[in-house]
């Protein structure tokens, strides 16, 4: 679910359920968490790329768990893999590049504000759909849109769940390139290679001094998403978009009550 390959001393960390679009189960939560700190902790290892296997990046989280159905095997007993990868990949002290191929959706999209440089291929394309699934943002979105887009762009993409085009993720400061499908994944890994090129332990602290100032703020984010997500899980917004989802319908939020 996760493929794992180094290049020199870049680790390429590969989303790896492309009959899924990449969807992120408990067990592929648990699989990139495990695979950040296994980075993290290879004195061979300077910088991590993520990409995706397929038409897809990330397809966000995968709704049969969300509907209370369980994909989930290996991962049993580990409890939420969601808040560990998350929260590592906030707090990483090694660099983190993305390689967007495809859709990136959800969790896709959120945890680009929280990767140091990001390329996206033309034909990406990225979604926050939180309204439309009755839930609030999630991975500190709520402050790391604004921060990196800008209040209006963010309240737009958040408020609407209007698809991003890769040209508009550059615009907005989300990504700091559109290149060619074909040529995404060579190019992100040899800019990473240069990184890599680095010390590491510049590089370490150069970006421990980039993310300091922000890690509190966006950990007490986490902590306040994960409870309005707690008062929207279930509610009736929520159980009309996944019995729209399951039913393959228009979700219709017009007559339902407020809580």
């Amino acid at each position: 679910m996760l493929t794992t390959s180094d290049h020199g001393r870049v680790r390429l960390l590969t989303f790896d359920r492309p009959g899924a679009l990449n969807a992120m189960n408990n067990d592929l939560y648990w699989a990139a968490a495990d695979g950040l700190t296994a980075a993290a902790d290879d004195p061979g290892v300077a910088v991590v790329v993520f990409t995706g296997n397929g038409r897809a990046f990330c397809a966000g989280n995968d709704m049969s768990e969300m509907g209370g159905g369980n994909s989930s095997t290996v991962s049993a007993g580990r409890g939420n893999g969601f808040g560990a990868f998350t929260d590592g990949l906030i707090s990483y002290r090694k660099p983190v590049v993305a390689a967007v191929n495809g859709l990136a959706v959800g969790i896709g999209f959120t945890m680009l504000a929280h990767c140091d440089l990001v390329l996206v291929a033309e034909s990406a394309r990225l979604k926050a759909p939180f309204p439309t699934l009755g839930v609030a943002p999630e991975a500190a979105s709520s402050v790391s849109f604004p921060v990196v887009m800008g209040q209006q762009t963010a309240a737009y993409y958040l408020f609407t769940a209007e698809w991003m085009s890769a040209e508009a993720a550059v615009a907005c400061g989300l990504a700091w390139k559109v290149v060619a499908d074909d040529a995404l994944l060579p190019d992100a890994l040899a800019l990473a290679g240069k990184i890599a090129a680095m010390p590491i332990p510049s590089l370490v602290e150069t970006k421990q001094l980039m993310v300091a100032g922000r890690v509190d703020a966006l950990m007490a984010a986490r902590a306040r998403e994960n409870d309005a997500f707690g008062r929207l899980i279930g509610a009736p917004a929520n159980r009309e978009a996944i019995a729209a989802f399951l039913e393959k319908r228009p979700a219709d939020f017009t007559s339902l009550p407020e809580v």
